[in-house]
């Protein structure tokens, strides 16, 4: 069964996409111009550009046109810990690690803290009674300039209160919350937990990542808990990662160095 006309513009475009002819950043020709080049109908000309749209090949810019996207390289996020320093992929300088080591280049908003009462969610995770006051550390973070993650970590105020100052400024803690809180403290963070789970983007996040407003791109969310020596929960950090441009490991045991993602050069840390 021959393919509908609109499946045979839109293929015909995409090898055009594909193949370098209509480079990232170029303008398609007008909707007049397609109807005219194909011998179509306004509604297949449009159902040809909603497909491709749905295959994140071309945007449509409101009063501009329809135009090529730019490519999203992936990056691989190592969720396990590092054997030797027992932290894990995704967080704090372990994850400027590993962009580094991927040649590509991180960088981080400033912080920004807030004090909130816990939400039922939080304070279940964080074996806190709800409404218990939190203090929240927000990151926007990019790679390569493109906004990759966002990341918020919740960590009870009682550890304020018993000295852990910096963790209510503003300020990025360059040493690492963990390290930081080893050392004015005495707590040593002994393992974590992951709880992964995938939803639609909400409208703040969509505007950030730049995501179609359909949610046709999901998110990962994850949900770490990291705990102390005496398995109570000493911080919980959640990551949002936009689908098109992560893509995550989780290694058990003793394995090898992963295969290298397409496009990227990825050495484990």
């Amino acid at each position: 069964m021959a393919n509908p006309m609109y499946r045979q513009i839109a293929e015909d475009l995409r090898e055009q996409i594909e193949s370098g002819a209509l480079p990232p950043g170029s303008q398609l020709k007008t909707e007049l111009e397609l109807r005219e080049q194909y011998d179509a109908s306004r509604n297949t000309v449009r159902d040809a550009i909603r497909w491709l749209t749905n295959l994140d090949l071309v945007e449509t810019r409101p009063g501009q046109g329809t135009f090529v996207t730019e490519p999203k390289t992936p990056f691989v996020t190592t969720l396990s810990g590092d054997p030797l320093t027992g932290l894990g992929g995704g967080e704090g300088e372990t994850f400027k690690a590993e962009v580094h080591a991927a040649h590509r280049k991180a960088a981080n908003s400033p912080v920004q803290v807030e004090i909130q009462n816990a939400t039922e969610e939080v304070a279940a995770r964080l074996r806190v009674p709800k409404d218990t006051e939190v203090v929240l550390r927000h990151e926007r973070r990019f790679i390569d300039g493109t906004p990759y993650s966002l990341q918020t970590s919740y960590y009870p105020m009682d550890l304020v209160n018993r000295g852990a100052k910096d963790l209510q400024k503003a300020i990025n803690i360059k040493q690492g919350t963990v390290t930081y809180l080893r050392d004015v403290l005495g707590i040593k963070q002994v393992g974590y937990r992951d709880w992964i789970t995938v939803r639609a983007p909400n409208a703040v996040e969509a505007e950030f990542f730049k995501l179609p407003s359909d949610g046709r791109v999901a998110m990962y969310e994850v949900f770490r808990t990291a705990f102390d020596g005496n398995q109570t929960p000493m911080r919980l950090t959640v990551t949002v990662y936009p689908a098109d441009r992560n893509q995550l490991i989780f290694n058990s045991g003793t394995v090898p160095p992963p295969h290298n993602a397409p496009g990227q050069d990825h050495t484990e840390v």
